[in-house]
């Protein structure tokens, strides 16, 4: 039977009495399909099974199987969605009626065999595009089934008259395979794109497949050595892999042809058609196998992509690099986790693919929230164009749709700006920003964004440039990485000399905040790789490093602390200072100074109290006479413990201050122990509260914030 195929298939990951209503659509197709055939002769029911076969590569649930089985029946046999949900119920009825509708939508006018491309895309066209955009929002796996649906199709096209089969191609290479391609479906995207190739291009398409067949056989003996080189070095390196050789599919072949021929390169110089793909079990073991694959062989300069630090839209994770291989050849390797491959052969369709009774991925649902908001205030968009033209080019990653005054709708990542909008705009609007208006209404440069929000940028005539503040990532001005860069660049332009002046009183200030000796500086600048102090301050000066970067790097140097190995395996101290080479050992944290993780600190041995712990730069640990009484201490590694800190501020007194500040320390959830305010004739007013915080990191974020309240002179650790 056609359907044997598919119920082995769908019984590896469903539950039997779910293959058993698979089995009953198919039966439900059959006997309303009857004796309908296709154009190849063959019965007409095996058109649904191959599309049911597609989704099941998938891995989908069974509803989505049940509608690819019978996703023709209403449209083909005359029978109404009401029968198909009497016996599968509303969800499978509402994804065949989705399908349905997709399947009758026209992306081109046609006539006469003439205009079937146009660079203006019709109101009409773009009609059809919203209607798929909701329908994925409304069930994705709407969208889905059509791609399998297609794909089929596709795969027996050459029974239609010629006409037709290069209008479904173009439709398919323009519409289809893009899609599948922003889902991230690997599997779909290729073989749409050759398939379609195969029939705009014929003899091209002929002419790359001569090429590759002609080289195939070196090309897979040259591989199978590569394999065996690398199983070698990762099993002495002790990673458990799994290696193979990478096809490379037609179309992008041709694609590479066509950048490689602008610069005057043939097919043989082509370097990244060898390619090698690294599976491996956890992500730690990407990174061990790029070390190896490094250590083997030499990669080439500006070929390599971290994109599991920096996943592609699709949230396609995975790392590139191109090395210079046995014989000199140049050869491509990804290496991923087999959880990313998942992902990165199946995209979005990856959320759905579970056992029977796991749940499905939660995210999933919050990263297409997005998509239904728009489509509920899209209402009072002019036309359907504007609306497609404003998601077509990011659908799955969490954004907000906003309005600039004249009506027009850009979109930005979640948690935007007025100051990224300001960017999006155009960078010079950016640079020239003083303050923004959303909805009529005066708002603060951090205020975060949110759909359908008006937003109007006010600017000065004259460009001062951006503020270094902008960069700090502790008080939100910009989100966007497009923002930061365009500050930077502009700073990147300011004379070095002004660079590094601006980048020393930034460094001392923050030292000053954090009540910490400029002595440090050179050990600050080799934790950034720069052994100039002058290249260090240049990199503050111009907003490549942030003074929050600082702190944060002072503190995970002690979160790294390691041990000494004079201390017993297995041994930890359970305080929060270990005493170097003894051990575990009454401490207590001297109230003088108030030393919190990542302060350098010392020891004092006292008569009665075992050690009383010291910040470095005490003046009772400075004017010490007993020095022998002195010794080494270090932050352990527990980090439940929270430290008492004195924060004092001096600022201009008004009403409302001290409540501005205290909502500092509640954002922040911090709890403050005790507070002391004092207000002078000259109207203003000294605060001091002592704060319980975990270390350094956490009291440079919270300095930064309260010195951005209105009034505040200055902050500091007391």
């Amino acid at each position: 039977m056609p359907v044997d195929e598919l119920l082995d298939k769908v019984s590896e990951y469903l539950a039997q009495d779910k293959v058993e209503a698979v089995r009953e659509a198919y039966e439900f197709a059959a006997d309303a399909h009857g004796l309908q055939t296709r154009r190849s002769g063959e019965p007409f029911v095996e058109h649904p099974v191959q599309t049911a076969l597609i989704v099941a590569d998938l891995r989908l649930d069974a509803e989505a199987i049940q509608s690819a089985l019978l996703h023709d029946v209403p449209e083909d046999c005359g029978i109404p969605l009401q029968t198909i949900e009497q016996h599968f119920g509303p969800r499978v009825r509402l994804l065949v009626d989705g399908v349905t509708k997709l399947s009758r939508l026209a992306w081109h006018e046609r006539g006469n065999g003439a205009k079937t491309r146009r660079s203006e895309e019709t109101d009409s066209q773009a009609e059809n595009l919203r209607k798929m955009f909701i329908a994925m929002a409304e069930d994705i796996r709407v969208v889905l089934i059509k791609l399998a649906d297609r794909l089929h199709n596709m795969r027996t096209l050459s029974y239609l008259p010629a006409v037709k089969r290069q209008a479904v191609a173009e439709e398919t290479m323009e519409i289809f395979a893009p899609l599948a391609s922003r889902l991230g479906i690997w599997q779909l995207k290729w073989e749409l794109e050759d398939l379609a190739f195969h029939y705009i291009e014929p003899e091209r398409y002929k002419e790359i497949a001569r090429l590759i067949a002609s080289r195939r056989a070196s090309r897979e003996n040259y591989i199978e050595k590569v394999v065996s080189v690398l199983e070698q070095e990762l099993t002495r390196a002790g990673i458990k892999a799994e290696i193979m050789g990478r096809p490379k599919h037609i179309f992008s072949i041709h694609k590479k042809m066509e950048k490689y021929a602008q610069q005057g390169k043939s097919f043989d110089q082509i370097y990244d058609l060898l390619a090698v793909r690294i599976l491996v079990d956890e992500l730690q073991d990407c990174y061990s196998a790029l070390g190896v694959v490094h250590s083997l062989w030499h990669p080439l300069p500006g070929q390599f992509d971290d994109y599991i630090a920096n996943p592609k839209e699709s949230m396609y994770q995975s790392l590139h690099t191109t090395v210079v291989c046995l014989g000199g050849k140049p050869l491509e390797i990804q290496i991923r986790s087999r959880d990313m491959h998942r992902i990165a052969e199946y995209g979005i369709a990856a959320h759905w693919r579970y056992k029977e009774g796991a749940k499905k991925d939660v995210r999933f649902d919050e990263k297409i929230a997005w998509l239904r908001q728009l489509i509920e205030w899209q209402k009072d968009l002019a036309g359907a164009r504007e609306f497609v033209e404003s998601i077509k080019t990011d659908m799955f990653r969490d954004q907000v749709f906003v309005y600039t005054p004249t009506g027009e709708i850009k979109d930005l990542p979640a948690g935007s700006t007025p100051l990224d909008f300001a960017y999006r705009i155009h960078t010079d609007l950016g640079h020239r920003c003083v303050g923004g208006k959303v909805n009529g209404r005066l708002v603060p440069l951090d205020y975060q964004l949110q759909n359908g929000d008006i937003v109007e940028i006010i600017s000065s005539k004259t460009s001062k440039g951006p503020s270094r503040d902008w960069l700090n990532p502790n008080l939100g001005y910009v989100r966007t990485s497009h923002s930061k860069e365009k500050i930077r660049q502009w700073f990147r332009k300011q004379e070095r000399g002004d660079n590094i002046e601006r980048g020393k009183e930034l460094l001392e200030k923050e030292f000053r905040r954090l009540a910490l000796g400029l002595g440090q500086e050179e050990e600050i600048a080799r934790m950034f790789k720069f052994d100039k102090l002058d290249d260090f301050h240049a990199a503050i000066g111009c907003g490549e490093i942030s003074t929050a970067q600082i702190a944060s790097r002072l503190f995970s140097q002690q979160e790294r602390h390691e041990l000494p190995e004079v201390l017993p395996r297995g041994e930890e101290s359970s305080s929060a200072v270990e005493v170097m080479g003894i051990g575990d050992l009454l401490t207590h944290l001297a109230q003088c100074c108030s030393p919190v993780p990542g302060d350098p600190i010392v020891g004092y041995i006292t008569r009665s109290r075992g050690v009383t712990v010291h910040r470095s730069d005490c003046p009772n640990v400075l004017n010490e006479d007993e020095t022998e009484r002195l010794i080494k201490v270090d932050w352990g590694r527990a980090r439940t413990k929270l430290y008492p800190v004195v924060v004092r501020m001096e600022a201009l007194d008004r009403v409302g201050l001290l409540r501005d500040v205290t909502t500092i320390f509640s954002e922040e959830k911090l709890n403050m122990a005790a507070v002391a305010t004092q207000s002078r004739s000259d109207h203003t007013a000294s605060i001091s509260i002592t704060v319980e915080t975990s270390g350094l990191e956490q009291l440079s974020k919270l300095l930064q914030k309260i010195e951005g309240v209105r009034g505040i002179i200055s902050v500091a650790r007391g």
